[in-house]
């Protein structure tokens, strides 16, 4: 298995992250076919060949993922839609 791991820092409220990391799993959900689930400032998620976290922090929103074999391959992509997402949601960098 491969590691992905993208931490952003931002410069919204706890509860402004939180929304703006909700609309981030809705859309990895949507062009990945995800499942997730909320448990406190994290969201879990799953699909095959996929697991991983991302943590609402204070300051930062940190998402980290353990890719199969075949997601793997697709790793540049996965990384490119996340970090556009992130800026989109969180904000790009100064």
């Amino acid at each position: 298995m491969t590691t992905m791991s993208i931490a952003k820092k931002h410069h919204l409220s706890h509860k402004e992250a939180k929304a703006a990391a909700q609309k981030v799993a809705d859309d990895l959900k949507d062009r990945f076919d995800l499942s997730y689930a909320w448990r406190g400032d994290s969201i879990a998620f799953q699909r095959s060949g996929l697991t991983g976290e991302m943590h609402v922090g204070r300051s930062e929103v940190r998402l980290d993922c353990q890719l199969g074999l075949m997601l793997t391959l697709l790793k540049p992509t996965l990384e490119a839609a996340i970090h556009k997402e992130f800026d989109k949601r969180f904000g790009k960098p100064a």
